[in-house]
């Protein structure tokens, strides 16, 4: 949910008076890019620690016959 409102952090940092100049686009672009990469490095671990559960059994789940 913090992706939701790092635009506005953005926004509010452009527009205050500080002394630092806004971000380029390209700096913008490579801080996106990392922040996907490590959610998807965080998912990643995520589905490799699930793998590693037990399974339910197939019987459990199939339909009474």
């Amino acid at each position: 949910m913090s992706q939701e409102t790092a635009p506005d952090q953005g926004l509010s940092d452009a527009g205050s008076t500080g002394a630092a100049p806004p971000k380029g686009l390209l700096q913008q672009m490579e801080e996106l890019l990392a922040a996907v990469t490590a959610d998807l490095a965080g998912l990643d671990a995520d589905l490799r620690s699930s793998d590693r559960a037990p399974a339910p059994s197939a019987d459990a789940d199939g339909p009474a016959a």
